[in-house]
């Protein structure tokens, strides 16, 4: 795609408008094969693939006011009801990158409400749901005031290009089940532009995929996941990791056609540790696991020694999510109250499992 297809010139929109109000819930997504590294303007040096959750969310409200022009934006911006100066310093920037693409930004004032299901800044993807959350607001407020009804196609591409450019995983988020960002051969229609749906049938055991996620920790990181991919211009492991994630992108589409969970849990862990161990050997290094984190990881691989079918993976911190098919729950669930919350903060998990994807709010029904 041409970087150009979603410059918009301000006369394409109707400007005589009162107040615009719109709401999204989008979810964050958990990826099995990871991303981790990135070029020009928030694009992947290799392909990912993760499903969306159903209940790590951020639910958004954007409310647009005509005003007269100014080449500076007009923003308040709140989350969870109180001001948040990171956050809006973070949104203000992003928005002034989006201009040429959402010119009808300097005719508006702009209220923000943000709130999250789960904790931010923990490596729980909260940039993932927030990002497309927002970019979801600005492409329905843009179709609201298109003057042309063509502008309407493609909306969720759309919506997933603009997520990309706040933040990469972001653009996963838009689409329910599994999604594939980043150019590969085995996936048609893929882009490094943006996320398309998982174009293949999924075996019937990984449908409906649970994900306990098992906070270990809600302390901020202490190294942002943009900082981290920046580390990865000079790694001496990049060009070996982007090959290996292909590999592992290219076989995990054929486990979850034919369902071998063994396999499909060999190819996440692998990824997993590999994302950690490209942090652990960057220049310079960090680690963002815990001693709490690794218990839990070997206990989880016991498990499965011993029949279970639960494995592992691990976005950027160090809370574990614990993938499992629904039709072992109920024992999944006494394995974590029995041998597991007691790794984690004030012993909480989310109990959550591959959802449908973004969903707007209309006349206050998601």
């Amino acid at each position: 795609m041409n970087s150009t297809a979603y410059i918009t010139d301000i006369s394409e929109y109707n400007l005589n408008f009162s107040d615009i109000t719109v709401k999204w819930n989008s979810p964050s997504n958990i990826a099995l094969v990871k991303y981790w590294g990135k070029y020009g303007t928030q694009l992947p040096r290799n392909p990912s693939i993760s499903f969306s959750l159903k209940h790590s969310f951020t639910v958004m409200e954007m409310t647009c006011k005509r005003a007269e022009f100014s080449p500076l934006l007009r923003i308040k911006y709140f989350f969870e009801g109180k001001t948040n100066n990171l956050f809006q310093q973070k949104i203000e920037k992003f928005l002034n990158q989006l201009l040429p693409i959402f010119p009808f930004l300097q005719y508006s004032e702009i209220e923000i409400e943000s709130q999250n299901s789960f904790p931010h800044s923990a490596g729980i993807a909260s940039s993932a749901s927030s990002m497309s959350a927002l970019a979801l607001c600005l492409c329905t407020v843009s179709n609201a005031l298109y003057v042309s009804e063509n502008k309407n196609d493609n909306f969720l591409q759309k919506a997933s290009y603009i997520s990309r450019l706040g933040s990469g995983s972001a653009c996963r988020s838009i689409y329910g089940g599994f999604s594939v960002w980043g150019e590969s051969d085995c996936i048609s229609g893929s882009s490094n532009e943006f996320a398309v749906p998982f174009p293949n049938n999924v075996h019937a055991d990984f449908r409906n995929l649970q994900d306990a996620i098992l906070i270990v920790s809600t302390s901020p990181k202490e190294i942002s996941s943009s900082k981290g991919h920046a580390l990865m211009e000079k790694h001496i492991f990049a060009e070996a990791r982007y090959l290996q994630a292909n590999n592992n992108l290219k076989n995990l589409v054929e486990v979850l056609q034919n369902g071998v969970f063994l396999k499909f849990a060999e190819i996440v862990e692998n990824e997993a540790f590999t994302l950690h161990s490209l942090m652990m050997t960057s220049t310079p290094s960090f680690t963002l696991l815990l001693p709490e984190t690794l218990q839990i990881i070997k206990k989880i691989q016991t498990k499965r020694k011993q029949g279970l079918p639960v494995c592992f993976t691990l976005d950027a911190g160090p809370n574990v999510h614990l993938i499992y098919p629904e039709s072992a729950k109920v024992e999944v669930v006494q394995f974590i109250e029995n041998e597991l919350l007691m790794f984690c903060e004030q012993k909480k998990w989310i109990d959550d499992f591959c959802g449908s994807g973004a969903t707007e709010f209309v006349d206050n029904q998601a």
